[in-house]
């Protein structure tokens, strides 16, 4: 039985983590994206506008992806966790610009607060096959 190694994922292209955490970690082919709220990389302010966030949210995750040596089209599985599920079909609309098809397999789950008073987060899986 091979042993796997666990490999920390860190880009300044994202935000840095503001926790106990790191952006990605990476096991064998596979990479488990942390949570990514519409926090400016270089500012770590938040950005304002819902339709801002959501389109910040997918920078950090694309960033962090791509740090791992992936992309948002390695994307199997996404979770996004919204605290008003009236922004869903925004949500939907913008990730058509992130994503193509086949699209990940996902979650959406309302929740009552984010952090840093975030109105969205997601966090994804990435399977890198080549």
């Amino acid at each position: 039985m091979t042993q796997k190694t666990k490999l920390i994922i860190q880009t300044d292209g994202a935000p840095a983590a503001i926790g106990t955490y790191s952006q990605a970690v990476k096991v064998g082919t596979t990479v488990y994206l942390s949570g990514q709220i519409g926090l400016d990389p270089v500012t770590m302010q938040m950005v304002e506008s819902i339709e801002a966030q959501i389109h910040r949210v997918f920078k950090n995750l694309k960033a962090v992806a791509e740090a791992a040596g992936g992309s948002l089209n390695d994307v199997v599985k996404l979770n996004i966790f919204l605290t008003d599920l009236s922004h869903f079909a925004l949500v939907n609309t913008i990730m058509a610009e992130y994503f193509s098809q086949p699209f990940p397999a996902r979650a959406a789950v309302g929740v009552a607060s984010l952090p840093r008073a975030a109105l969205v987060e997601a966090d994804g899986v990435i399977e890198i096959l080549s």
